[in-house]
């Protein structure tokens, strides 16, 4: 599947107009509650769909046109990305049938939509049927000759037995010099078409002076491994998270010869580089210890340049150094153009140490010194004290789908608290890349004392709305925990919350803020057939002293020591503690 509004990629998804996250969950484009203006918001048909979900697909798409015909400015009849959401929910949950009733619909209500016959197309070839899949698919090229997802599609209906290049084939395959030039240009030219804000954080001269650099350094041997690492850098100049090239899966993907991969793995805490796992260098390196160089390059030059090649909101550099702490056995050899081997010096020890290869490792690395919160809303209590601890690891709840869940959640945690006569409540926001507006919302109503607004300048159709909080808003003192990998909603919601001092911020800076540049446009480069993605629009919250260049700050600023790390302990959570104890 290929959409304009939706990205499907590793098992995941991001909307058009939500500002989600790249977590392995769908986050499609949202809509609203009934308005509580005088401008009254159109009503989700999809959610109406799915509060009938009981019935038949056949009765489903029939009321449908019932209630178009009987009145047509009731609901989003207009919204066809909200509907083919509906109907994706019905294919990934294998029923292809209801999701191919659906899919039916939009064609002949959006019978101009290429995506439309797209979606028809897979989920014919879901069915088996490969005529009608190649008869929706080649409709779906010819109405849109970018849809690259269709045009694959079609060759591999037609040539089923044709083996596709592996991940580890094209990481050693070489493009021609102009091959890789003209699809820089071109990748520049689309960053800039598409997201709207591509020249706010740098300017057009040095947007383009980049691409100009990387277009110098290609020569006859450039590997496509080599080239995808140049792409990075400039995908990641125009600092905005909604933009990347996948969250380095498609690069890790092409790693398979372990001997390519740095052999420690290491953790970027306070400017320093630590080892955390020796992996097959045990006899020669320990934890802890702190590297000063590897391949007589500085650590500090190394990183610096790697964080070149990592997308983030804005000039914040804890989403940066996260992704590198994720991902650095990997970023490292990216970095280094592979050498064949490894020399490292240690502090303490002034000669050099040649490391073994890795025999395996560990890619994306875990931090376990946070215990996650597995089902993603989780309420805890400390009984000696007043305190709780309501862990909201993501916003991913859609009114299309899933958004009750959430509510209920909410609802049922809050009359807990009340009957416990909770005064200290923590929100745990840490490892949430975002979700929906409506969930965030839905938190605010239960924290803020006085209607409010959310959004001030965005697509979302709740922008004119006035929100109202609950009739028992929480009334204690309120303490949030934050950190860089607190993405996309997460930026809002916490910079509302910081705007209307609802509570005490701990942590790092957010990895986003009140600006979120949101949706993915599935692009692909023509001659590589490098698949990337970009941002496609844009909203603001109603926050207006906080600076779009950083993300939201903590007031009390607490970074894990790399003893603690090494010993599990959650040094943000303990200080936060102490703190509710002062209160």
């Amino acid at each position: 599947m290929l959409k304009s509004f939706i990205l499907i990629l590793f098992g995941v998804a991001t909307s058009l107009l939500g500002c989600g996250n790249t977590n392995k969950t769908a986050t499609p484009m949202v809509t609203v509650e009934a308005s509580t203006n005088d401008n009254t918001e159109k009503r989700s048909i999809s959610a109406e769909l799915k509060a009938n979900g009981h019935l038949p697909i056949e009765e489903q798409v029939a009321l449908y046109l019932k209630l178009k015909e009987e009145n047509p400015t009731a609901y989003n009849f207009d919204n066809e990305d909200e509907l083919t959401m509906y109907g994706y929910g019905f294919l990934w949950n294998n029923q292809t049938n209801a999701a191919l009733e659906i899919f039916k619909l939009i064609a002949s209500q959006f019978p101009n939509s290429s995506n439309a016959y797209d979606s028809l197309g897979e989920a014919y070839m879901k069915k088996g049927n490969m005529e009608l899949s190649l008869k929706n698919y080649e409709k779906s090229l010819a109405m849109n000759p970018d849809n690259f997802n269709a045009e694959d599609q079609i060759e591999r209906i037609k040539f089923p037995n044709k083996k596709p290049i592996t991940p580890q084939e094209k990481f050693v395959k070489v493009y021609s010099v102009e091959d890789y030039k003209a699809d820089l240009d071109q990748l520049g030219h689309k960053l800039i078409e598409i997201n709207p804000n591509a020249l706010k954080f740098i300017s057009k001269e040095d947007f383009w002076a980049i691409i100009n650099q990387k277009k110098s350094l290609i020569t006859p041997q450039t590997t496509y491994g080599q080239f995808i690492w140049h792409c990075s850098e400039i995908i990641a100049s125009i600092n905005c998270s909604h933009t990347t090239l996948g969250g380095f899966w498609q690069e890790s993907e092409m790693l398979k010869d372990v001997s390519l991969i740095f052999p420690l793995q290491t953790r970027w805490v306070n400017d320093k580089l630590y080892v955390v796992d020796a992996m097959s260098n045990s006899d020669m390196v320990k934890p802890k210890d702190e590297l000063l160089s590897i391949n007589g390059i500085t650590v500090s030059k190394l990183v610096n340049d790697i964080y070149k090649h990592i997308e983030s909101q804005g000039y914040t550099e804890t989403t940066k150094k996260h992704f590198f702490n994720n991902w650095s056995t990997e970023l490292i050899p990216y970095a280094l153009s592979f050498p064949k081997t490894y020399t490292i010096t240690i502090k303490g020890n002034e000669n050099p140490i040649i490391l073994n290869k890795a025999k395996d490792f560990k890619a994306p690395y875990r931090d376990n010194s946070i215990t996650p919160c597995e089902a993603n809303l989780c309420l805890e209590f400390y009984d000696d004290t007043a305190t709780a601890l309501m862990t909201i690891s993501s916003f991913n709840y859609y009114p299309w789908n899933n958004l009750q869940e959430f509510k209920d959640f909410i609802d049922s945690s809050f009359k807990k608290i009340e009957t416990r006569n909770i005064e200290n409540l923590i929100i745990d926001l840490r490892l949430n890349g975002g979700g929906s507006a409506e969930s965030s919302i839905y938190l605010l109503k239960h924290l803020v004392k006085a209607p409010f607004k959310y959004f001030v300048n965005s697509m979302h159709s709740s922008e004119h709305e006035i929100h109202q909080p609950v009739s028992n808003t929480f009334k204690g003192n309120l303490y949030f925990m934050i950190d860089g990998n607190g993405k996309s909603t997460t930026g809002h919601f916490m910079a509302l919350a910081k705007e209307l001092s609802l509570g005490t911020i701990v942590g790092e800076e957010l990895g986003s803020n009140q600006l979120c540049t949101a949706g993915q446009t599935v692009c692909r480069l023509k001659n590589t057939k490098l698949q990337y993605y970009v941002a496609n629009t844009a909203s603001r919250v109603a926050v207006k002293t906080l600076p779009d260049t950083t993300g939201v700050l903590p007031d009390i600023a607490v970074i894990q020591p790399i003893e603690d790390y090494l010993n599990n302990i959650d040094t943000v959570k303990n200080h936060t503690l102490k703190l509710t104890e002062t209160k």
